[in-house]
């Protein structure tokens, strides 16, 4: 590369940039990057009004990007410093100290604790957590005959997840969820974030208090040795992958099922049009469509055009994986699509998340067999943003059926109720994170493997207790 431009060149700073906001966009994307590829496998971009990038739609493009990390580092701060603060992407795109805005050795001691802290996750255990969970869910609508399978299953299923794996305290969940959505879709950003910081200050606080067989605390005792402000980031990290995007990623999935007469029989009868609808959603409908920016330290010549320094340059997982000269090749079965990105930045529960996705859909499957989209699928409609391919609702219909599960009690629930361990002594010697107000105890996860330590009896907490979070929860995530 170099860091002068052939003489006519084409630069992406002084040519129209087609929106990646709005309706339009949101309705039919596929029509923006056929569009954008009329530039190349590069092409300049508007994420938001007033805020230009660069668009990577070619698949060989993307992983020359993702994979020279010299060449195009993640850190965002020199771009930050000259958005505004209300910048409306901003949230999803600013520095954290995590280990997605990090490059080499940082990078490096960042991603390892969220490594090793997955892999003692055992996922056996997180099977069967998502198989009861899916069954609580399931039995609320079941014999109602109609449902909104977004609202009422899709969203609601990775939420409880997240506050099983994170050992999260209930009166957290409402706010951690609202927070992150409002980031995603761009609502009151500056608000949104500073809640989900705050949210995450009082989990840290907690966990430093009575640490627990759960992701915060086995992060947290890593020898890397976090200090509050890391920890609190790579959990928002862990977060926003492991909850709007999985929930995208359900939903997309069982609308593929639904509508699309590849996958038209009998979908009751085993696990391969599951994994054969998540493999094509993957390539043809990512959850996460655009994102993975990185910023050029200098202005780079990169696949005919000049991309200005500290200027974003996205990846387009959805437009790279659905690059035409792909076409023809074998989807079933084939993982080298970029959904989970690539490099040393892909995504590291890519595992666990197509668990709980397969699984998910199985339950919804074998409960509901006759399950049909209530209206047209082109009269679904899809929720604006330049990050996320996620929809507003998935409402079907079915024959009720009765499920024997009781739709009140969640699996696991008095985890929370249970009495705290002994306190641990921090690893910071200097804590800098306020203690919360009103913590509430956690205790270990059940589909976690014991790290040496007992596990506290839990004590039973009131029926009417539980049914009035779990109503609440409910009707926030269903828009009442």
């Amino acid at each position: 590369m170099t860091s002068q431009a052939a003489p006519g060149q084409s630069c992406p700073a002084h040519r129209d940039r087609m929106p990646l906001h709005g309706p339009g966009f949101a309705a039919d994307p596929a029509a923006t990057y056929r569009a954008l590829r009329e530039h190349g496998p590069v092409a300049p971009v508007e994420l938001a009004p007033g805020v230009p990038a660069t668009l990577v739609v070619g698949y060989s493009a993307a992983l020359d990007v993702l994979r020279n990390p010299n060449a195009f580092p993640r850190d965002p701060r020199r771009w930050q410093a000259k958005m505004p603060p209300d910048c409306p992407v901003l949230p999803m795109m600013m520095y954290r100290p995590n280990c997605l805005f990090a490059d080499g050795a940082a990078h490096a001691r960042l991603r390892a604790v969220v490594t090793d802290s997955l892999a003692r996750v055992d996922p056996n255990a997180l099977r069967g957590q998502v198989e009861a969970t899916a069954d609580l869910l399931i039995a609320r609508f079941a014999g109602n005959g109609e449902a909104d399978l977004l609202g009422e299953y899709a969203k609601l299923l990775p939420l409880m997840m997240f506050n099983h794996l994170y050992g999260c305290p209930r009166e957290l969940g409402d706010r951690l969820v609202v927070a992150m959505r409002n980031i995603f879709d761009m609502v009151e950003p500056e608000q949104a974030n500073a809640e989900l910081t705050q949210c995450m200050l009082e989990l840290v606080a907690l966990k430093r208090q009575r640490p627990g067989q759960d992701m915060p605390s086995w992060m947290m005792a890593h020898p890397a040795r976090l200090t509050d402000e890391e920890l609190i980031h790579q959990l928002v990290l862990l977060m926003g992958a492991g909850t709007e995007p999985e929930q995208n990623l359900i939903a997309n999935a069982i609308r593929l099922l639904l509508a699309d007469d590849r996958f038209a029989g009998d979908l009751s009868g085993g696990s391969l049009p599951v994994e054969e609808a998540l493999d094509e959603v993957l390539w043809t409908d990512p959850p996460m469509a655009n994102y993975s920016a990185s910023y050029p330290v200098e202005d780079t010549d990169f696949a005919g055009v000049r991309l200005p320094a500290a200027e974003p340059v996205v990846i387009s997982f959805a437009a790279a994986n659905n690059d035409p000269v792909l076409a023809g090749q074998q989807r079933s079965g084939n993982r080298a699509h970029l959904a989970w990105s690539a490099g040393v930045h892909s995504c590291p529960a890519q595992q666990p998340a197509r668990l709980i996705a397969s699984v998910a859909m199985e339950k919804i499957l074998d409960a509901l067999p006759d399950m049909r989209l209530a209206v047209p699928v082109d009269e679904l409609v899809w929720r604006p943003g330049p990050f996320h391919r996620a929809l507003t609702a998935l409402p079907v219909r079915f024959t009720p059926v009765s499920v024997p599960v009781q739709p009140d009690e969640f699996p696991g629930e008095d985890r929370w109720n249970a009495q705290p361990t002994t306190p641990a002594p921090s690893t910071d010697p200097h804590p800098s994170t306020p203690s919360p107000s009103t913590p509430s105890p956690s205790t270990p996860s059940s589909s976690t493997r014991p790290v040496g330590t007992s596990t506290p009896s839990p004590r039973p907490s009131p029926r009417g207790d539980r049914r009035r979070w779990w109503n609440s929860l409910a009707g926030f995530l269903r828009g009442r």
